[in-house]
């Protein structure tokens, strides 16, 4: 809109775009463009405004008969909190065609005429070129991209017209307000934009993970009266199991070919009478999904009464829609283990993947015999590789390594939610009864140390596809 306005003004056309239109055309045809911006801090320092209403009528009828109405008394407060930018550019990298050499002048002119955007009060200088892929990728700032998922916001996009409907929109507000035969004003409302000339596309940045597809479900009695609860401690492997089989044995009600539900809903990459292999693509997670009761000051653990169906190891989204279909149950919103946010504990604990001690140092540790420095030397270093194992756990699930290195990971044995038991006593999978086992708090952060907002549903660590280590925001 900026471009558009500016090309009116640099070839003074204030009603009717000419020497621009073919070039902004072209322009608002474009796929959405990547977006490269610098990294923004808020404040750590807010300040207070009093604006003034839009009251001056009130006040001058007040005066017209005498009154001593003050416009000091019409203001409202508002609190503002400045995002403090780690750089002064902003790249909008649109792809260009062969068309392209016929608008380049023209456009390149409309972007250096650029002074400022919106209603003028934020000053800019504009700039237009032509970069190679390698100068674009090089280009330093946080990469903003167009997706097809949930995105992380909305950006508003230029279609085919929209250069005709911001002229119509603009020829409005120059005649919003006429005289009629007898002199007298008369206001006719601007229209807004029509929807067809813009359309709202999401973004994200290379921080952000891909939305996991999930499905939830109620677990009910048999009769379907009441919800059925199960001991989350002792049980969630059993409730697992228990969907585990529901889902293949719809699968197979379903047609689905055996290699598909062997792959994607059993986990099994072997041909049958071979060794186990596990799967690299999409795969089916089951996971039970303990209640978060409110319990006087905050939110509890409490039993499993709902489920989740998720996909680890690629998208999976048809087939985990197929068998969602198959599947008769309640579906569920499941707020807290699913919206983003920044700060994750777990649930149900989360099973390393891998030995935190395979030099067996805690038993050097038990011994004794050792001064203080070394004993420092051997804590720091078990510290280290759970800490390791822990962003491995991130990476195996398909976080950017980004997510993975920058983030606060925390962990003990007693959980961070009230109403965990101590991770040992959970049931967990027999194959993984040899691998340690903690609760676990993740802060996302990029490198910055800027928290970053995750979607869940989120499930870490070695018993993932059984609900071990499953997450729930904290935020």
């Amino acid at each position: 809109q900026a471009v558009v306005a500016a090309a009116a003004g640099r070839w003074n056309e204030r009603e009717r775009l000419e020497t621009a239109a073919p070039a902004l055309r072209w322009l608002e045809r474009r796929p959405s463009p990547t977006i490269v911006a610098p990294r923004g801090r808020p404040s750590t320092s807010p300040y207070r405004l009093y604006v003034p209403d839009n009251a001056t009528d009130k006040v001058a009828a007040s005066w017209s008969r005498g009154g001593d109405a003050d416009i000091a008394d019409h203001r409202t407060e508002k609190d503002v909190r400045p995002t403090r930018l780690a750089g002064d550019e902003l790249h909008v990298l649109y792809p260009i065609d062969d068309a392209f050499d016929e608008h380049r002048e023209t456009l390149f002119a409309a972007a250096r005429s650029v002074t400022h955007l919106g209603w003028g009060t934020d000053v800019v200088v504009a700039n237009a070129r032509v970069v190679s892929d390698e100068v674009a990728a090089a280009l330093k700032g946080e990469r903003w991209r167009p997706v097809n998922g949930r995105p992380t916001i909305a950006l508003r996009s230029p279609r085919a017209g929209a250069v005709e409907a911001l002229t119509r929109r603009h020829t409005a507000f120059l005649r919003r307000i006429t005289q009629d035969d007898s002199g007298r004003d008369s206001f006719a409302p601007v229209p807004p934009l029509s929807a067809a000339a813009f359309e709202a596309v999401g973004y994200r940045t290379e921080h952000d993970p891909e939305p996991r597809p999930f499905a939830a479900f109620a677990l009910r009695t048999t009769d379907g009266r009441r919800t059925r609860a199960f001991d989350a401690v002792r049980r969630s492997v059993a409730v697992a199991g228990m969907l585990r089989h529901a889902a293949r044995m719809a699968a197979e009600r379903g047609g689905w070919r055996p290699a598909t539900i062997a792959r994607f809903v059993l986990g099994h990459g072997e041909q049958r009478g071979e060794a186990h292999q596990p799967v690299d693509g999409p795969r089916l997670a089951f996971v039970p999904v303990p209640s978060l009761e409110w319990r006087g000051r905050g939110n509890r653990v409490g039993d499993v009464r709902r489920v989740l169906l998720t996909v680890f190891g690629g998208t999976g989204r048809t087939e985990l829609d197929r068998i969602e279909r198959l599947l008769t149950a309640a579906e569920l919103v499941l707020d807290r283990y699913t919206r983003p946010a920044t700060t994750w504990a777990t649930v149900t604990p989360m099973i390393l993947p891998g030995y935190d001690d395979p030099r067996h140092l805690r038993r050097r540790l038990d011994r004794g015999g050792i001064d203080a420095e070394e004993r420092k030397r051997l804590l720091e270093r078990l510290s280290g590789r759970v800490d390791g194992l822990i962003r491995k756990a991130i990476r195996q699930t398909g976080f950017p390594d980004q997510l993975a290195e920058h983030a606060l990971v925390e962990w003990r044995s007693t959980g961070f939610w009230p109403g965990t038991e101590p991770a040992a006593r959970y049931r967990i999978p027999r194959r993984q009864l040899r691998f340690p086992r903690y609760h676990v708090r993740i802060t996302w952060r990029d490198e910055t140390g800027r928290p970053i907002r995750v979607g869940g549903p989120l499930c870490l660590g070695g018993g993932r596809f059984h609900g071990c280590g499953l997450f729930a925001g904290l935020d």
